[in-house]
C-alpha cells in the first residue's frame, strides 16, 4: 500500500501541469475542476467505480468552513485539554485498557505503542468511537483537493478515496470528519492506503472496525519512527513521531500527557 500511496503521488506530479485544472476558492468552478480532475485520476489508476464517486462527489460547504476556523492552534495547554475533556478521556482510557488487556499488549508487542498512546488518539479523535463524523468522505476531500488553500496536500488523499472506492472499502456515502477522515482514529484516505493494516484477520482493512483502526494507527506510528520502549514525552525520542499524528503543539503534548496517566 505504502508503494501504491507513492505511485500516485508520483503519478499526479507527473501528470499534473498537463492535466490538473485550476483550483478555486468557492464552489463556482467545482464541477469544471472535477472534470478535468478526473483525468488525472484516471492517468493515476482510479477505476470507474472511482470516477463515478468523483462525478458525484458535492462541494462541501461545511468542509470549507471547518477548514478556515480551526482553532486548535490558538488554545493554551490547559483549554485544549478542558475542551476535549482530557480528564475523561484518561479515566475512560484506563478502564478499557483494564477491560482488554490482551488486546493493547499485543499490539504493543507487534509495534512497539504502548496502549496509552493508542487510548488516548481514540478518545480524543472520535471519543471511543462515539462520533466517526456526518461528512461524506468522498465529497470532503474532493472539495479540499480542489480548494486552492492546501490543494498539493490533499490531491493524493482525494486520489487515494477514489481508490478506496475502486476497492469497496469506502462508497459516496460513507461518512468520517470535515477534513475526509476514516473511521476510529480518522485517517485520510491516502493514509489509510499507506498504513492500514487488517487487525482481525477477516482479509480485508475497515478503519470502521476496533482492530483495524488500532492495529493501523500503532503501524502508523511504527512506520512514522517509534522506537519501543522509549519514551514519549517532551524531549523523548517518540514525541517527535506523536507530532506526525497532528500538527497541533497543544495535541501533541495532551496525547503524551493522557497516554501517561493511562500506562500508570
Amino acid at each position: 500500500m505504502r508503494r501504491f500511496f507513492a505511485s500516485l503521488l508520483a503519478a499526479f506530479l507527473a501528470t499534473g501541469p498537463a492535466l490538473a485544472a485550476t483550483c478555486g476558492n468557492t464552489s463556482s468552478g467545482f464541477e469544471a475542476w472535477k472534470a478535468d480532475f478526473a483525468r488525472t485520476a484516471q492517468a493515476s489508476g482510479v477505476g470507474q467505480a472511482g470516477l463515478h464517486a468523483l462525478a458525484q462527489s458535492q462541494y462541501a460547504s461545511r468542509t470549507i468552513s471547518a477548514d478556515r476556523n480551526q482553532k486548535s492552534f490558538k488554545y493554551s495547554l490547559d483549554k485544549f485539554m478542558e475542551i476535549r475533556g482530557a480528564n475523561v478521556i484518561a479515566s475512560q482510557g484506563r478502564q478499557r485498557k483494564a477491560q482488554n488487556p490482551q488486546f493493547y499488549a499485543s499490539l504493543e508487542r507487534v509495534y512497539g505503542v504502548p496502549a496509552g498512546v493508542l487510548i488516548t488518539i481514540h478518545g480524543m479523535e472520535t471519543g471511543f468511537g462515539r462520533f466517526m463524523g456526518d461528512s461524506q468522505v468522498v465529497s470532503a476531500i474532493v472539495t479540499l483537493a480542489y480548494d486552492c488553500r492546501r490543494s498539493d496536500f490533499f490531491i493524493p488523499h482525494a486520489l487515494g478515496a477514489l481508490r478506496l472506492v475502486d476497492m469497496g472499502s469506502i462508497s459516496t456515502q460513507t461518512l468520517g470528519a470535515r477534513h475526509g477522515e476514516l473511521g476510529h482514529t480518522q485517517f485520510l484516505p491516502g493514509n489509510a492506503l499507506t498504513y492500514g493494516v487488517d487487525g482481525n484477520g477477516d482479509g480485508r482493512v475497515n478503519f470502521y472496525d476496533l482492530s483495524d483502526a488500532m492495529a493501523s494507527t500503532a503501524n502508523f506510528l511504527r512506520q512514522k519512527g517509534w522506537r519501543p520502549g522509549q519514551g514519549y514525552q517532551p524531549g523523548e525520542p517518540n514525541y517527535a513521531v506523536l507530532q506526525q499524528w497532528n500538527a497541533a503543539t497543544v495535541y501533541q503534548q495532551t496525547i503524551a500527557i493522557v497516554a501517561a496517566r493511562i500506562d500508570g
